[in-house]
């Protein structure tokens, strides 16, 4: 029987504190969350390796690490609202869920939503709501966000998503690049400036949508 709580220990001794991950709540939700719940059953025994792995729908769940650094630049404090763009299996989500007062995810693909509101569900996770739709476009209806994570790589900063954020320094940590490589970009919103940095150098799926990139894998005509 395969003892996923030392897997899981072991990824955060030697995948996380080991590099730069500092933020002690963030290593205890990573700590917290049975990763090998939402992979597929034949994937289980490499749910704790620092490595994407297939869900679907040519959908990933991103490697540890990456999640546990994305989460960090988000700088979550326990009250905040989160927006997150791209629900997948749901792994981000109840990561975001240790650390938030509440959880909004919105997903592309109605399958994978469902198949993560089960799981999420079945672990106990209860200050979220799963939405189907355009993550480009977010959730206007919800706004304004203390955070948002985006887990697919935009042609560009997605304005919708700006402009959804709290005045009172929001946060947006989103990938940003084409099909060859894309960098992870924070966003925090003061009033009516937005502060940009961007910080390493990842790969991610496209996020595809009106602000994002089209069906066929290309950007649209123009964004704004």
């Amino acid at each position: 029987m395969v003892d996923f709580a030392a897997l899981r220990q072991k990824m955060v001794d030697e995948q996380l504190k080991a590099r730069d991950i500092r933020d002690m709540r963030v290593l205890q939700a990573m700590n917290h969350v049975p990763r090998h719940e939402f992979v597929p059953p034949e994937l289980q025994h490499l749910a704790y390796q620092d490595k994407p792995l297939p869900i679907g729908e040519n959908q990933t769940i991103s490697q540890p690490y990456i999640v546990a650094l994305m989460t960090q630049m988000l700088q979550l404090e326990g009250h905040e609202r989160v927006l997150e763009i791209g629900t997948g299996c749901g792994y981000q989500t109840a990561v975001l869920c240790e650390l938030a007062a509440y959880v909004y995810s919105l997903e592309r693909f109605a399958l994978l939503a469902d198949r993560a509101s089960t799981t999420l569900a079945r672990l106990g996770y209860d200050n979220l709501d799963i939405h189907v739709g355009d993550g480009s476009q977010g959730l206007p209806d919800m706004e304004p966000f203390d955070a948002i994570i985006v887990t697919a790589a935009a042609p560009s900063i997605p304005g919708p998503l700006v402009s959804q954020l709290s005045p009172n320094q929001g946060r947006l940590v989103v990938p940003v690049g084409d099909s060859k490589g894309q960098h992870i970009y924070i966003v925090q919103r003061i009033g009516d400036k937005n502060k940009v940095k961007r910080t390493i150098p990842v790969r991610f799926v496209p996020l595809i949508g009106r602000f994002g990139f089209r069906d066929d894998g290309n950007p649209p005509p123009a964004t704004v």
